[in-house]
């Protein structure tokens, strides 16, 4: 009897699968989890293949220890798609097959029982309708809904999203016997197709139609719709013309801040289908969600960038909105493209991919140039509402408080007395950037890194951004003991100390990563701002991406100038992105909006452009200068980052692969370094770049086919951290 041979991805730093012999007795299949001895100790690992032969001597196999599960979790098409992923991003195989699995699975934990966990009334409950608790309106609102849901039955995952922070709430209810957990059967959610109970306009009507007469075969579109245009009407009636054919959809966001607002819409109109998977969820949820679309019981599945790689039963549509959101690119570990990886996995599920935006990425308007895409357009906002008008503030010269100059004060006095909103954006959170010392001129450095720490002062802490460092703020001078210590700059933390004196009468609600750091508080703020009439919103690019606030009529952004002289080629564009999307949020409701733009270079060819004439005809000249450079989207780029303990050894490392990539003398491939990273230390790391480019894809990947094992052997790697970055989107 020939041997049966395993091939198995185990995740591990290395550019191999690796064989072992199946004993007999032991059922085995493509896609199943195994244990298996792995140098000194235990490993876990995907079967990748099955077979009768080895490149290695059948003798020198080791057996598997165990099967882990009865059927496999990732079928032919997965492993498939799994293993392209793996060599185009030139990244250890195991690691890639890993990324698929949630976190559980990846080790030898059993898959759970796939079962619909939901919060359902008792008898005792049922009768209480009648007259709820009236001294805990947050119990009696729980119980009102859980009463309006067919057989006072709800899903886990549709309660945590309409009501979340209810888990103290369920706990007094059960105890009063009023509520109970229950486990159901695997079953299918029911598509509920919810009314239309928005009219579409012509682009809308246009765009969809072009977009179902697409549905069953693939095809690329970039959907192009000015802010508030309605790119998400036309995502729902696709996604329900998917859905009546029995296929399933995937929608890729790039925030977590996104998925609560997209998600209540979706189960609006399409029900309990929809499921949703991101970081914040626990990991039984994660996973539960994952059998569930697996299996084909959930068919809409709403994620940030990793929930490309959900296996998905019968695909037959991919939308990613925001496209051009550099969030969708992994930049730690295994450096992937969601939205890249949405391409192929649409061509590979030969169904349709949508790519959202009303700032498209300079790649898809490119690759609309080349024929690539499609390309539709959405010039129009939804409902009548009118374009915001956008204005320069020149505030050279001018005294600032707290980042804010009279005019942009004044305007937001006016607003707020007519009872609308406002936001006031500022991309940096903290209260201030720096702390420095007036007498000796010391700066708050970051002991770790070539960076400030930033100054929050509610907690009494400097903190490094970069690599987490952090300190107590000091009562005197480190360097002099002089208690001359002030803050430089302005964050959000100031900013929201200002306002809420200056503006003490209205409500303040603050968005970033700090203020929205529990579960649950982002949905807690965004529903102040919904109850409120006149406001103030102040925040963070969180702000940035997708929400609609329609009381608010204007928006300020605050420093604009952070963007405009950058080292990072691509710093223009991401501006320009971000200020067109900051922008959309005014007047998205029945009143016009208005945003004003500070900058201390009003004249600026890039301020100047999106001012008069929109971010199409700054893309358009953004693109032609690409071309003339022989810059991305023209050309193709890997970026080998390296870091040791010290700099000589990074160089030396990078130096090496330099030359033997020079060595090859492959046609139209560029050597560019090795030099330092724009930031040469980080973490108490020095950190080196070596880049390589080309204008022909396959002659770049040629290059790269070889440089992980050339890399791995070389004396020095060793002692340095080295990470190959393919399409990277910075050069950090």
């Amino acid at each position: 009897m020939r041997p049966r041979v395993a091939r198995v991805a185990i995740a591990a730093p290395l550019y191999s699968l690796f064989d072992y012999l199946i004993p007999d007795g032991i059922a085995a299949a493509a896609g199943c989890r195994v244990r298996v001895s792995f140098g000194r100790s235990r490993a876990i690992g995907v079967i990748t293949a099955l077979g009768d032969e080895s490149q290695c001597p059948i003798e020198r196999l080791k057996p598997l220890d165990a099967v882990l599960d009865a059927e496999p979790l990732l079928a032919g098409r997965d492993l498939e798609f799994l293993a392209w992923v793996a060599a185009y991003y030139h990244h250890p195989p195991g690691e890639v097959f890993a990324a698929a699995l949630p976190l559980r699975l990846r080790k030898a934990e059993a898959a759970l029982a796939v079962g619909e966990p939901v919060w359902a009334l008792t008898r005792a409950g049922s009768a209480q309708l009648a007259s709820p608790p009236a001294r805990a309106p947050r119990q009696a609102e729980l119980l009102a809904w859980l009463g309006a849901q067919p057989g006072g039955v709800a899903p886990q995952s549709q309660l945590g999203g309409e009501l979340p922070n209810s888990r103290g709430v369920l706990r007094a209810l059960c105890a009063k016997g009023w509520v109970e957990a229950r486990q159901l059967a695997g079953r299918v959610d029911p598509v509920v197709a919810g009314g239309h109970d928005r009219v579409l306009n012509d682009d809308q009507a246009a765009a969809l139609a072009a977009l179902s007469a697409g549905i069953g075969g693939y095809a690329v579109t970039l959907l192009d719709g000015v802010t508030g245009s309605g790119k998400t009407e036309v995502y729902l009636r696709l996604a329900a013309e998917v859905l009546a054919r029995g296929q399933a959809v995937l929608v890729l966001v790039p925030e977590i801040s996104l998925t609560p607002q997209l998600l209540r819409r979706f189960q609006a109109r399409l029900g309990s289908a929809v499921r949703v998977l991101h970081s914040g969820l626990s990991a039984g949820e994660r996973e539960q969600t994952w059998h569930r679309v697996r299996l084909g019981l959930s068919r809409v599945l709403l994620g940030t960038r990793s929930a490309i790689f959900t296996p998905i039963a019968d695909l037959g549509l991919v939308v990613v909105d925001e496209e051009h959101d550099p969030s969708f690119k992994q930049t730690e570990g295994f450096r992937y493209s969601a939205r890249d990886l949405a391409v192929v996995r649409a061509q590979r599920a030969d169904c349709p991919v949508v790519l959202g935006s009303a700032t498209p990425s300079l790649e898809s308007l490119r690759n609309v140039q080349a024929g690539r895409y499609r390309h539709l357009r959405l010039d129009r906002r939804a409902g009548g509402a009118q374009d915001p008008h956008v204005g320069l503030l020149d505030i050279r010269d001018q005294p600032l408080q707290a980042g804010m100059s009279q005019p942009l004060l004044d305007r937001v006095q006016k607003t707020l007395e007519a009872g609308e909103q406002v936001m006031l954006f500022l991309n940096r959170r903290g209260f201030a950037p720096v702390l420095s010392c007036f007498s000796c001129g010391w700066l708050s450095d970051c002991p770790r890194c070539d960076a400030r720490q930033t100054l929050h002062r509610a907690s009494g802490l400097l903190w490094c951004h970069h690599c987490g460092a952090q300190r107590p703020v000091p009562r005197v001078c480190p360097g002099c003991g002089a208690p001359e210590l002030h803050p430089l700059g302005q964050g959000t933390e100031q900013l929201e100390g200002f306002l809420t004196e200056r503006f003490s009468a209205y409500p303040l609600i603050r968005i970033d990563r700090d203020a929205t750091a529990r579960k649950g508080s982002l949905e807690r703020q965004f529903a102040r701002l919904q109850a409120a009439t006149a406001a103030l919103l102040v925040g963070t690019q969180m702000l940035a991406k997708g929400h609609h606030f329609p009381r608010v009529t204007l928006v300020g952004v605050l420093d604009a100038d952070g963007g405009l002289y950058s080292a990072d080629f691509r710093s223009t564009e991401r501006m320009a992105q971000l200020l067109v999307q900051v922008a959309g949020r005014a007047g998205r409701g029945d009143r016009p909006g208005r945003v004003l733009i500070q900058t201390r270079y009003p004249d600026h060819p890039l301020l100047q452009t999106l001012v008069r004439n929109g971010y199409r005809a700054f893309a358009e000249e953004a693109l032609a200068e690409r071309r003339a450079a022989g810059m991305p989207p023209f050309s193709h780029q890997a970026l080998l980052r390296a870091d040791a303990g010290d700099a000589q050894t990074a160089h030396a490392f990078l130096d090496a692969v330099a030359a033997w990539a020079i060595g090859l003398a492959v046609a139209g491939v560029e050597i560019w370094g090795p030099v330092p990273a724009p930031m040469a230390r980080r973490a108490g790391r020095h950190r080196a770049h070596l880049l390589l480019q080309s204008t022909q894809r396959d002659a770049l990947h040629g290059v790269l086919n070889a440089l992980p094992p050339f890399a791995a052997d070389l004396p020095a790697a060793r002692r340095v951290r080295w990470s190959l970055d393919v399409d990277p989107v910075d050069l950090y």
